[in-house]
């Protein structure tokens, strides 16, 4: 059986791991996961990742962050899915919380932040927020 969404899959599985206190997870790889964990690595919010290529199959481990015993990613949501793609311009970027969290966005020039695309003025599709 196929997965429809195999970013949600991620997201969910990070989720979970930290809900229950997990050091590291693993998953299924691809590019664009890889991307995503680059920008949560860089961002602060996790601590590495190590791509394992098995055979023709590779699989990434997460390893988590946890601050006095809690997990620095407080909240991780899906915003552009399958069903219905989110798009914005540069100026249409969302702030999270103020600032105080991370939009991750799929651009013309890769995987970056939403601080990244206004500072470079690219628009893209929101992939994730993080906070």
């Amino acid at each position: 059986m196929s997965m429809t969404d195999p970013i949600a899959d991620m997201l969910t599985r990070i989720r979970n791991a930290q809900s229950t206190g997990k050091k590291s997870v693993a998953m299924p790889s691809s590019t664009i996961k890889e991307g995503i964990l680059n920008t949560l690595e860089s961002e602060g919010f996790i601590d590495s990742f190590h791509v394992v290529k098995d055979g023709p199959k590779a699989t990434v481990t997460v390893e988590l962050r946890y601050y006095e015993g809690k997990p620095v990613i407080a909240e991780i949501k899906r915003v552009s899915r399958p069903g219905l793609r989110v798009y914005k311009n540069s100026s249409d970027i969302p702030k999270v919380r103020n600032g105080l969290g991370v939009a991750i966005l799929s651009t013309s020039k890769g995987i970056i932040t939403d601080k990244q695309a206004r500072a470079l003025g690219e628009g893209g599709e929101v992939i994730c927020t993080v906070v």
